[in-house]
C-alpha cells in the first residue's frame, strides 16, 4: 500500500463515532486473532461511557444577584424544605452548592427559576 492509502484510512477512522470505533477494534481483534490485555480492551468501552450524557447534576449558586430578596424567594420555591434563614445564608455566602445528584430536568428548573430572580447559577 502506498502512504497516501494510509492517510485515507486514518481519515476514515477519524470520522467514526466512539461506538463505531469500539466495534472496529473488536472486528480487527477477531479478524487477526489478537488478544489484548484487559486494561487495553476495556478502553473503548470506557471511552463510550464517557461519551454518554451525565444523569446527575450539582447545582451551585454562584452569585445572589442584585436583588437578593427575589433570589431568596426563588431559592425557597425550588427547595421548599429550606427555611428563610438557611436560604438567606445560602444567598449571602454564595458560591454555595444548593443541590447535589439531581436530574437534568430538575437542575434546569432550579437554574431557570434562580436566574429569573437575577442569580447566577452553575450546573456541573
Amino acid at each position: 500500500m502506498a502512504g497516501k492509502s494510509y492517510e485515507q484510512i486514518v481519515d476514515q477512522i477519524g470520522d467514526l463515532k466512539v461506538t463505531e470505533l469500539a466495534s472496529l477494534v473488536n472486528a480487527l481483534k477477531d479478524r487477526f486473532a489478537i488478544e489484548m490485555p484487559s486494561a487495553v480492551a476495556a478502553a473503548p468501552v470506557a471511552a463510550a461511557a464517557v461519551a454518554e450524557e451525565k444523569s446527575e447534576y450539582k447545582v451551585t449558586l454562584k452569585d445572589g444577584g442584585p436583588e437578593k430578596i427575589k433570589t431568596i424567594k426563588a431559592l425557597r420555591q425550588v427547595l421548599p424544605t429550606l427555611g428563610l434563614v438557611e436560604a438567606k445564608k445560602a444567598v449571602d455566602e454564595a458560591p454555595t452548592v444548593i443541590a447535589e445528584a439531581v436530574s437534568k430536568a430538575d437542575a434546569n428548573k432550579m437554574k431557570e427559576a434562580l436566574e429569573a430572580a437575577g442569580a447566577k447559577v452553575e450546573l456541573s
